[in-house]
């Protein structure tokens, strides 16, 4: 068998196609946070920097593209791994001592993966297509007109002057419909146990984890989570509690 076919055919490679795309989902889910993040400073940040997605163009969509490759996979690897352990397992015996041994992590992964996945594609859909916002919304959303320039690694990319998106005004409408808000902080929260434990799972299958640093691997791992949590909590907790509101131009503009 050739390795492409040893890869998808084997439980080990299947295990390393489940390690490889999550670090690039892990990546993007990091990545994503930061970038959202701007929100809080100054309008032109956030807005400048969707505009700059914006304009990447055909590489956007390469990304996009890859990304959503590497979801399949993932999907597809983690689906078959966990068929191919049950019928392996069998006895009920087993699979009661497995399951109070596991952590509560570990016994959701599969389920807390289905969840995250319809809510990539709810968000998708209401902050990057606007499909799932009303039409007074997107008619009335105004556009914003950038004070200075975004600078990407001190190059500036989209200049002062230029009409872009309300980027920051349609994420703050969007939260302050509380369900939104809610059912975001649930996906993310399932997302943090998720990425829990798939990232000591990566590290083990790499062979990167071992007996003498596991305990400070978990560690790092569950702070890790547990900030990317609340930094995601950061954002609806803050539109909902009136601390991130719409610029007076903005406000004044929408229905």
């Amino acid at each position: 068998m050739n390795p492409l076919g040893h890869l998808f055919c084997s439980t080990i490679g299947r295990k390393v196609i489940m390690a490889v795309t999550g670090i690039v989902l892990i990546g993007f889910v990091i990545g994503h946070l930061v970038g959202n993040l701007q929100v809080f400073e100054e309008p032109d940040r956030i807005n400048g920097y969707a505009q700059f997605l914006h304009t990447l163009g055909p590489v956007l969509w390469v990304m996009r593209i890859t990304l959503l490759v590497c979801a399949g996979l993932h999907i597809w690897a983690a689906t078959v791994l966990t068929i191919e352990d049950r019928k392996a397992r069998g006895a009920v015996d087993y699979r009661t001592k497995t399951w109070i041994q596991a952590t509560l992590s570990s016994r959701y992964m599969r389920w807390t993966g289905y969840v995250v996945l319809a809510f990539v594609i709810y968000h998708l859909a209401q902050f990057t297509l606007g499909s799932v916002q009303s039409a007074s919304y997107k008619e009335n959303l105004p556009e914003y007109t950038m004070n200075a320039d975004y600078h990407v690694m001190g190059i500036p990319v989209v200049h002062a002057g230029t009409h872009v998106h309300d980027v920051r005004s349609m994420v703050i409408l969007g939260f302050s419909q509380p369900i939104v808000a809610f059912f975001y902080i649930f996906a993310v929260g399932l997302l943090s146990l998720h990425l829990l434990h798939g990232a000591q799972s990566l590290f083990q299958t790499l062979g990167l984890r071992n007996s003498s640093w596991g305990k400070a691997l978990r560690a790092i791992v569950t702070l890790a989570c547990l900030a990317y949590f609340l930094g995601n909590l950061a954002i609806p907790g803050a539109v909902l509690t009136g601390h991130l509101k719409l610029n007076p131009a903005s406000a004044s503009s929408t229905p």
